[in-house]
């Protein structure tokens, strides 16, 4: 910990859409933020401009909104060390360029993608490390003059010292040294006037005073060069944390933005809109996210919010990567969904059948809740559960109606009479027509099952569906009336 204020920050780049291991990187700051009374920031490095993406950006708000990682400062809120966009705070990273120039930590660089691809060339055919070799370290002022009349626009490099080695902590993994010779004079201000990400996220994390930093650890190649511009500011760097990477579920690589199969030849998803699109709760995806990577005591698996924030441990985060399970996911989804209250679910479930084109109401829904809420793992799930509820005619053949021991004519006088018993039913509820129909069976001298299999497919147009009793109400009557009279009529040809 530290004496300072707890501020941390998520600072995505609208260059793609909100990946899930980017959305957990957000849920640990969010959080820590929480837990320790701090600031979760939201910042937008939306410097890369040849690989920006015009509307990633709503995409990653609606993301963190979806998942309820509501940021204190940022977009559409402000704060008091905005801009949050640092496409808006050019002036502040050329004046920290100018000032580490003239320190002596920073130089300008003319050489132009020629030379350095031909440099480029040549260390790979000596088998050198790639990277930068000081050409314009120590230019001359004469040679500086003559680029400047040529109206080359020069790149601003960090100046790393060419001997000794840099060290800095990691709350995970401890101290990390590397020698100065493996780092390369890196690109801190490039020629459009843009910054790059290193100097950028040095600056604005020393000015939003960020006291804790969480990101992946793919980031930890980066972190020498980072320390190597706090030391020649003169500036603390915040507390440094890389979390574990997440694999896909294969265990094998990391969990790709690319589409692949699933083994149950399920796309695998890996942006939170898909996840959004594919009816998983945000509460399940958030508490499924919070376990790849950290644990409480390796056994409970599900947390309310509220839990997470005060349970939350920064140093129980794993340093090894972790597969994502899409079954983990499952199962916690559809325990998320048995826990909603029927309300709840039911508008969720409404919002599915609409955007599918079904015109339920919440009457409907309301209905359905009890006679799907055990049977679906994603609110999709849904809809071949109840869609024969909206068909304007069943498609079947008719030969399903026709239960075992039974034969075409007792099919349809059991119709006939259930159509008839059904017809008198008032109010036509789930207890009411449960009562009718068992009585109906016995009265005919069948088991009931060989009579609500053929009501079950003259309705439905399926063998199999929720409990059919609540199923037939929730068609309705004169629908189930209307679907029991074309089924006779289809046995009699």
């Amino acid at each position: 910990m530290t004496d300072r204020p707890v501020r941390v920050r998520f600072a995505p780049s609208p260059t793609g859409y909100l990946h899930v291991g980017g959305a957990r990187t957000a849920l640990y700051n969010w959080l820590f933020a929480r837990q320790h009374g701090g600031a979760f920031v939201l910042r937008v490095e939306d410097t890369d401009r040849t690989r920006y993406v015009p509307d990633a950006l709503t995409d990653l708000l609606d993301g963190l909104r979806w998942l309820g990682l509501s940021w204190d400062e940022g977009p559409e809120i402000g704060g008091p060390y905005g801009p949050y966009h640092q496409s808006d705070r050019l002036e502040l990273y050329h004046q920290a360029a100018q000032e580490l120039i003239a320190k002596g930590a920073a130089y300008r660089c003319y050489c132009g993608p020629e030379r350095l691809a031909q440099l480029r060339e040549e260390q790979r055919a000596s088998k050198q490390r790639e990277g930068y070799d000081g050409h314009c370290r120590h230019l001359t002022s004469q040679q500086i003059a003559d680029y400047e009349a040529q109206c080359i626009r020069p790149v601003v490099r960090l100046a790393v010292p060419e001997v000794g080695e840099t060290t800095f902590h990691d709350l995970l993994r401890g101290d990390i040294t590397v020698d100065n010779r493996q780092l390369t004079d890196l690109v801190l201000l490039k020629s459009d006037g843009f910054p790059t990400y290193s100097l950028g996220v040095v600056v604005d994390d020393h000015h939003m005073q960020i006291s804790h930093i969480m990101r992946g650890e793919e980031w930890i190649s980066t972190a020498p060069a980072l320390q190597r511009i706090y030391d020649a500011f003169g500036w603390e760097s915040p507390i440094q944390a890389h979390l574990p990477t997440i694999l896909d579920p294969s265990g094998e690589g990391k969990l790709s933005k690319r589409k692949k199969k699933l083994a149950d030849g399920r796309e695998m998803l890996t942006f939170v809109h898909e996840f959004r699109q594919a009816g998983y709760l945000p509460e399940a995806l958030v508490n499924f996210l919070a376990l790849v990577g950290w644990s409480y005591d390796g056994q409970t698996e599900f947390f309310r919010r509220d839990e997470l924030i005060e349970l939350f441990d920064l140093t129980r985060v794993s340093t090894s990567a972790g597969a994502f399970s899409y079954e983990k996911l499952d199962h916690m989804n559809a325990a998320y969904i048995r826990q909603l209250g029927t309300n709840d679910l039911a508008g969720r479930l409404l919002l599915v059948l609409r955007r599918e084109g079904y015109p339920a109401g919440l009457d409907f829904a309301l209905k359905a809740v009890p006679l799907v809420r055990e049977r679906i793992k994603t609110l999709p799930e849904v809809i071949p559960l109840v869609d024969y509820c909206f068909a304007e005619r069943l498609q079947y053949e008719p030969e399903l109606l026709v239960q075992k021991k039974m034969d075409a004519e007792s099919t349809m006088v059991a119709l006939h009479k259930a159509a008839s018993c059904l017809r008198a039913v008032s109010p036509f509820e789930e207890a009411s027509i449960e009562t009718a129909l068992r009585a109906l069976a016995e009265g005919l001298d069948l088991k009931l099952g060989q009579l609500l299999g053929s009501i079950r497919v003259a309705c439905t147009g399926k063998n199999v569906t929720p409990p059919l009793f609540g199923t037939l109400e929730l068609i309705g009557q004169q629908k189930v009336i209307a679907r029991l009279e074309r089924a006779i009529a289809l046995l009699a040809g």
